[in-house]
Formats: structure tokens, C-alpha cells, sequence
């Protein structure tokens, strides 16, 4: 699908490595929260973009910042999986939580948002990342859409196992039960992770999804888990965000 932009444009943001791009969505009228959106493995595609203004239309101010900034900032196809090796290997913790806090800041200043009324929610790689933002920052909300490294860690990060029962924001955790890269037990051991932490989690499994069923412009794309995955996300936020802190 396709989003019309009410009002999106690419911005700059100051990051302690640099100046970082960032897709920025406003919504109609004053927003009723933030939401960082963060990409997934192939950049901030089309496909993400869009999804940066599907959450403006559902009246949030979203981000979506360019993490391979360091490495070029490219688009990469979804065909090509040897090109995205060189811009995940130079991700590490410090530079990722650099850059959410960057993008925060952002958001806090241009929006007027408190860290409280501040979502993050990431695909794929950016799943991951959102669990290293709920475990890190307390925000008021998080939605990973299968994020791996669930026991093996990445970017330097711990194994998302263990980052689960550290998490500060509310975390969702959205997965494919016929992920070939997350078999169902890392995200079941993944949810009994996350009911260690002190603050509201919740995964989906959705049985005959595969990785990146939320996408449309993937063959993985499965249009019901998609649909069913944004309503929970919706909901999780409206459960999540306060209005007026």
C-alpha cells in the first residue's frame, strides 16, 4: 500500500557521529504522540517511508532515522542479501543507542514530546533495535516485528533473551511461525524472556507468517498477519502513550 504524505520530508539530525538523515511524517493537527520507526536490514526502503506516514495518518509525528548513515546510507533491494553484510557489521550498541537518542532529542524538541509519549517500533533488523530501546530507554512503548538475534545476539548487542527481563518500555513483540531464521522456540523463549521484565510484554505468533510478513513489497508478505499485527501495534500504543505527559 501506499500512504499519501500529509507532510514528510527527509531532515537532519545532529548524532555525536555525525549528521544522520531522518524521514520525518507530520500528522493532521497536533500530535497525539511520537513514534520512531526504525528499518529494516535493506535501509530506509519505500516500504518503510510509507509506513512512517501510516503512522502520521493514525496521528502520531513519526521518525525514521538512516542508520547506515556511517557506511554510505544506501537503499538496498531485498534480492541483494550480500550487500546489507558490510552496513550491519558496522553497527555496534553504543552507535545504535547514540542514534535513538539522537532521534529522541529530535522528537522531544520539534514535537514537544516527552521521552513517555515516545514509541519505538522496528522490523527486522530494526526489531531488534527496539528491544535494545526498551531494555536501555523508557520510553512508552515498544513493538518489535520480528527482530532476531533472540539468542545470539548482534551489532555487539547481548542475545535478545537476555535484554527482555531489563526492559523499561512496554514491549510487543510481533513473529512468524514460519520465520526460517527464528524457528518458533527462540520466539517462545523469547516471550518467557520478556515476563521477567517489569513492565508490560506481550508475542504474537502468527502460525503460517514468514519473515517479513508485514512488508508488501515481499514475497513474505502476508496480508492478514499484516493487518492483524498493525491493529495490535495500534493498540498497544493507545494503551501505552499518554496523551498529555
Amino acid at each position: 500500500m501506499t500512504t499519501p504524505a500529509n507532510d514528510a520530508r527527509t531532515v537532519p539530525i545532529a548524532t555525536d557521529s555525525g549528521e544522520m538523515a531522518a524521514y520525518d511524517a507530520h500528522p493532521e493537527g497536533a500530535a497525539r504522540g511520537g513514534v520512531l520507526v526504525v528499518q529494516e536490514a535493506f535501509g530506509v526502503t519505500d516500504h518503510i517511508e510509507d509506513v512512517t506516514r501510516r503512522f502520521a495518518a493514525a496521528g502520531f509525528r513519526a521518525v525514521a532515522p538512516h542508520l547506515f548513515y556511517r557506511t554510505g546510507d544506501p537503499v538496498l533491494t531485498y534480492e541483494d542479501l550480500p550487500a546489507i553484510g558490510p552496513h550491519l557489521q558496522a553497527l555496534t550498541e553504543p552507535g545504535l543507542v547514540n542514534d535513538l537518542d539522537a532521534s529522541i532529542g529530535y522528537l522531544e524538541d520539534a514535537a514537544g514530546l516527552t521521552p513517555a509519549r515516545i514509541a519505538v517500533v522496528g522490523f527486522c533488523m530494526g526489531g531488534s533495535v527496539t528491544a535494545l530501546a526498551a531494555a536501555r530507554r523508557r520510553l512508552g512503548a515498544a513493538v518489535s516485528f520480528y527482530g532476531g538475534g533472540v539468542v545470539e545476539g548482534r551489532f555487539g548487542m547481548p542475545p535478545l533473551v537476555e535484554l527482555a527481563p531489563e526492559f523499561q518500555t512496554p514491549w510487543l513483540g510481533l513473529y512468524g511461525g514460519q520465520d526460517q531464521g527464528i524457528p518458533v522456540e527462540q520466539a517462545e523463549a523469547l516471550r518467557k524472556a520478556a515476563v521477567g521484565a517489569g513492565v508490560d510484554t506481550d508475542l504474537v505468533v502468527y502460525p503460517d507468517a514468514q519473515h517479513g510478513f508485514h512488508c508488501d513489497a515481499r514475497p513474505s508478505y502476508d496480508p492478514a498477519s499484516a493487518k492483524d499485527a498493525w491493529e495490535r501495534t495500534q493498540a498497544w500504543l493507545a494503551e501505552h502513550l499518554p496523551r498529555d505527559v
